[in-house]
């Protein structure tokens, strides 16, 4: 790349990085296969989350002076990093890659500002999806109208299967 090239990359992701609400750096040590990096990235993109593999000193220059400083020590070696405004949703798709793959490993992140631990976002990926809280919000809230319902309808079909026996 040319400086000109170097400096419009690095703005960029300047960017697309301080605007994540989540940024974790990942080990991608040596080993994994093209095919396997494909299906990592695959993974993360369906989480609508994105991951870089960039040269380490682009990537400090890009965090430089931010909140996201804190995370520069990882950048030893090959390094990757993945971001999203759905903590959870990156945290699962890089846990379940890491399932089938264990060359890859959470080296820590930042999330809203804060230092996050690698044992922070194994966490996160533990926790059920936002689809997932909204169904079974909807499904407390629903089983609650449903249960009232019952309990109004019971005495008339009561009557009614009392009528229904003598008739």
């Amino acid at each position: 790349m040319k400086r000109l090239e170097k400096e419009s990359f690095v703005s960029q992701m300047r960017d697309e990085l301080l605007g994540s609400s989540i940024v974790v750096a990942v080990d991608r040590t040596s080993g994994i296969t093209v095919e396997e990096m494909t299906r990592l990235r695959r993974g993360i993109r369906e989480a609508e989350a994105n991951f870089k593999v960039m040269k380490n000193t682009l990537a400090r220059i890009a965090i430089k002076d931010s909140a996201l400083e804190v995370i520069s020590d990882y950048f030893n070696g090959p390094t990757g990093l993945a971001y999203s405004n759905d903590p959870v949703a990156l945290a699962k798709a890089i846990y379940d890659f890491i399932k089938s793959n264990e060359r890859l490993s959470v080296l820590g992140g930042v999330m809203d500002g804060k230092v996050i631990s690698k044992d922070v976002i194994k966490s996160l990926a533990a926790l059920p999806s936002q689809d997932e809280l909204r169904a079974k919000i909807i499904g407390l809230l629903t089983a609650n109208a449903s249960k009232i319902v019952r309990t109004i309808k019971e005495p008339s079909a009561r009557v009614a299967r009392v009528v229904a026996a003598k008739g």
